[in-house]
């Protein structure tokens, strides 16, 4: 199947700063693509040229098949996006404001589309409320019924958790799931949260300094080496003691009273579990999660980026 989006080559500098350099990338229909990065990496320069806000030195971007360059205003009406927060009109209502944009986009577009999209997004019910009361989650989802309502395939969201309280972060999350799976489009979605990241992405690409550190599947991308596995047990001093001086633990990240954290490949968690076992561990859990943040960190680390060019 033919991606929906390919970058090649990008590289865009702004006077002697190079904000993009030699980019390539490839995302496929109907996935949530993650475009991780800290601040400052590059992500809102790549995607505002992805949308022909600003122009490349050099590359090339291809949506659907064809060169971005060529057909801009065919490609646009298949694209939706939210950059940086969404410009609403406070004094308008939640409905008016979705009409006047979708008016803009080119296309003829039906009161029912509109509804329907105000329901897509957990906005039906408040359609009639000005703008100017919404809460900051509500004027996020308001972006992206903006940003879908001419039903392009693919959006594009920067950021669309920034600013979002606890109970906010979780409804986009689920919205941009809802998406890709019930509404097949394709998300991109940029985040400097790495928990954000793995909790929608299906792939990933990781930038640092405008420089593709990595990309792949989010559950491949993790050495299993990496994994941080927890075990809850009942502690007691004979049971600590025997730990510390095991073969174990040198993979021991944290221990405390109520469980234990290792690094190890989970295909020695048997032997781990038989060796507390047959100590007097009474176990009352395991589960295994990849350690996201400190691969991050581990691959935009400029020492590290520089032992792998050499």
């Amino acid at each position: 199947m033919e991606p929906i989006l390919e970058v090649r080559g990008l590289t865009k500098s702004f006077k002697k700063f190079r904000a993009v350099d030699d980019l390539s990338f490839t995302i496929q229909r109907g996935e949530v693509y993650g475009f991780l990065g800290q601040n400052g990496a590059g992500k809102s320069t790549t995607m505002r040229m992805v949308l022909g806000l600003i122009f490349p030195d050099s590359g090339s971007i291809f949506i659907d098949g064809k060169e971005f360059n060529n057909d801009r205003r065919y490609l646009l009406k298949n694209v939706g996006a939210i950059i940086e927060r969404p410009d609403l009109y406070g004094y308008l209502s939640g409905w008016d404001n979705l009409r006047m944009f979708a008016s803009l986009t080119g296309k003829q577009i039906g009161d029912e589309r509109i509804d329907e999209v105000l329901t897509i997004v957990g906005l039906k019910g408040r359609e009639k409320d000005k703008v100017g009361a919404y809460s900051q989650g509500m004027k996020q989802r308001m972006g992206i019924a903006i940003a879908m309502v001419h039903d392009p395939e693919l959006l594009i969201l920067d950021e669309p958790t920034n600013g979002l309280d606890p109970q906010g972060i979780a409804d986009m999350r689920s919205l941009i799931r809802s998406l890709s799976k019930d509404h097949g489009k394709t998300v991109l979605v940029s985040s400097h949260l790495l928990y954000e990241i793995e909790q929608v992405a299906s792939s990933m690409l990781i930038i640092h300094k405008g420089k593709k550190v990595s990309d792949g599947k989010v559950s491949e991308l993790l050495h299993p080496d990496d994994t941080l596995t927890e075990i809850q047990f009942e502690f007691n001093a004979d049971i600590r003691t025997a730990i510390m001086g095991s073969e174990w633990a040198g993979r021991i990240v944290n221990v405390d009273e109520e469980q234990m954290t290792v690094k190890m490949n989970p295909a020695g968690i048997p032997a781990l579990n038989n060796w507390l076992v047959a100590h007097g561990a009474g176990i009352t859990g395991i589960s295994s999660k990849h350690s996201f943040e400190q691969y991050f960190l581990s691959i935009t680390d400029d020492s590290v980026i520089k032992d792998r060019a050499i």
